[in-house]
């Protein structure tokens, strides 16, 4: 079921906003409706990640023996 709300969001974020019949009139979703959209979907894909972006190394100095 997630993955069918976020195909729905972009699918929505991609569409127009409003549109008429007859004569045609579309009007586009304004600019930071669709950036917001994009780092919803983003910062969903970057939760899944195992590493979330962060790696954590353990430094170990030679041995003085």
């Amino acid at each position: 079921m997630p993955d069918s709300l976020e195909d729905e969001i972009r699918e929505n974020a991609a569409g127009p906003a409003k549109a008429s019949g007859d004569a045609g009139s579309v009007e586009q979703h304004k600019l930071t409706e669709q950036i917001a959209a994009d780092k919803h979907l983003a910062g969903k894909d970057a939760v899944r990640k195992p590493n979330r972006g962060l790696r954590f190394n353990k430094i170990v100095p030679p041995s003085a023996g």
